[in-house]
């Protein structure tokens, strides 16, 4: 589940070409996720990499995961009987 959120999520990301050659990327909804990278995928892998720690933050701290595309993280406490 988290893998299918997180390349869902990575599809909104959006790029740009910096006056330096590298590249930038954010997603938008998705406050402090960004990356920087010499090239598209560079910058794209470290943007997943971002994204995964934001998640696990987010879980840690209890704050909520906005939903993508029907896509939803959180977790859910199980009675134990």
């Amino acid at each position: 589940m988290i893998i299918e959120y997180c390349q869902k999520t990575i599809e909104k990301a959006e790029y740009k070409k910096l006056e330096d050659g590298t590249w930038f990327a954010e997603i938008p909804g998705f406050r402090g996720v960004w990356a920087n990278g010499k090239t598209v995928e560079e910058c794209r892998r470290e943007l997943l990499t971002v994204l995964e720690e934001w998640i696990i933050l987010k879980l840690r701290d209890g704050d909520s995961i906005p939903e993508v595309d029907g896509f939803r993280v959180q977790i859910t406490e199980l009675a134990v009987a």
